[in-house]
This record gives structure tokens, sequence and C-alpha cells, in this order.
């Protein structure tokens, strides 16, 4: 078979690729701003379950997470009277969120600590709440300092993506490997891949860039 077959195929890999890298990334940040906000609570409540979440996706491996939640998680459902089976693409998007939301949660906690003493004590002398602290104080000057680091998590939720080809989601890797099985041409379908990967990785902290000067500007215009 020529190369240039191969291309098909992994095409319609790659867009579910992409699918699971922007829904999961875009949910992940959710729970990164969600958590590591949370951590920082004065509630205890609120602050143990934030830390327990972090301390639990960030200590365990993802492979593991992404196997509970497709092939442990409905068994326990079926235990107690509840369906919790779900779709191959939609455990793998709440597994890759919930993991990379984990490590996004440090960054988030850092970011706003991060912030001057000086900046919260100039808000409370005047008489700001703790939410407009929070929306026109910390995160304007937080937010700017996560964006490096969420775009190295982006990346590399992009590549963690391959580990769902292993709940049998035709992703790009998955793809790859039944074009492998069936031509036994290694070579070159993983160097193709090797390359489709690293073109999407390019194309995503391009995105990340731009979104980074973004926030840079909304800074700066003080909004």
């Amino acid at each position: 078979m020529e190369w240039t077959s191969y291309l098909a195929p992994l095409s319609q890999g790659a867009w579910v690729t992409v699918q699971l890298t922007v829904y999961s990334t875009i949910l992940g940040a959710l729970c990164a701003f969600l958590f590591g906000l949370g951590k920082l609570s004065h509630n205890p409540l609120v602050k143990g379950i934030s830390v327990a979440y972090i301390e639990i996706f960030r200590g365990t491996s993802l492979l593991v997470q992404l196997f509970w939640i497709y092939f442990a998680l409905p068994i326990m459902g079926q235990a107690i009277g509840l369906d919790l089976r779900f779709p191959p693409v939609v455990a793998g998007v709440v597994a890759l969120a919930l993991n990379i939301g984990a490590y996004g949660a440090e960054v988030v906690r850092g970011a706003v600590q991060a912030v001057p003493k000086e900046q919260y004590e100039a808000a409370t002398a005047l008489n700001f709440t703790g939410r407009k602290r929070l929306w026109r104080i910390t995160l304007p000057q937080a937010i700017p300092e996560m964006m490096p680091t969420f775009g190295n998590l982006a990346v590399q939720n992009l590549k963690d993506t391959a580990l769902v080809s292993l709940i049998s989601l035709g992703d790009m890797a998955f793809r790859a490997e039944q074009i492998r099985n069936f031509t036994q041409d290694s070579v070159t379908v993983y160097t193709l891949v090797l390359f489709m990967y690293f073109g999407m990785a390019l194309v995503l902290t391009a995105c990340m860039k731009l979104l980074e000067r973004y926030v840079g500007r909304w800074r700066a215009a003080g909004r």
C-alpha cells in the first residue's frame, strides 16, 4: 500500500484527537479554577474536597483513572442501582479533564498566592467585598502568570489523548495501530503519526501564545 492511503484514516483519527483535546482542556481549565480557588477557601469542607481531588488525581496514573472511569465506575453504579456507563469519548474527556485540572489547580493556587499582599490590603481599605476583590484585583493579575504553564499543560494533554485508544476510541493512535496491524508497515505509519502529533502541538502552542497575548493586553487595558 502507498503511504498516501494511510492519510484518510489517520485524518479521521486526528479529528477525534482534536475534539478530545479541545473539550478536555476547556473542562480541565474549569476544574483548575474551581479547585485551585477552592484550595484557598476558608471553608474547611470546600478546602478538604479540593485538596483531596488535587492529590488523588495528581498522585495516580492517568491510565488507571481512565480505566477506572470506563470499566470500574459502571460496575460500582450497577451495585447501587445507577447507570454510570459512559461512551468512550465521554470517559476519555472526563479522565483527561480531571487529570489536567488537578495539575492546573496548583498553577491557579500558586498564581493567586503570588499576588502581592499589599494589593489585598488596598482592596480591604477600599471596602471591596471578597468577590469583588477576586474579580477586580486577584484574577486580573494572576491569570497572565498562569498562561505559560497552562500552555504547557495543554500540549501535554494533547499527547495524553493517545491513551484513549486503549478503550477502543478511534483517535489517531488507535487508527495508527489498526493500519500497522493490517500492513505491518510500522516505520511509515508511526513516522506519519509522529509528524502529525508534532504539527498539532505546534498549532496548539501558537493558539495558546495568541491567548496569552490577548490576556496580557486585557490586563494592560485594566479591564
